[in-house]
């Protein structure tokens, strides 16, 4: 699997993702978007514990 960063009109960011087989790729964006959540309950986490506000 590769991805790449390009650069769009208005200046934002884009990316693309390559896999030899389809179902690959499926499986490596699951992995990222479940990975995703557990840093994103971490910070929460983290942030009750610590007291910081959440800014969501």
């Amino acid at each position: 699997m590769s991805f790449r960063f390009t650069k769009q009109p208005r200046n934002e960011p884009s990316f693309s993702f390559t896999a030899p087989h389809p179902a690959d790729l499926e499986d490596q964006l699951q992995a990222i978007t479940d990975m995703a959540h557990e840093i994103l309950r971490l910070v929460d986490d983290l942030r009750r514990q610590t007291g910081t506000p959440n800014s969501r």
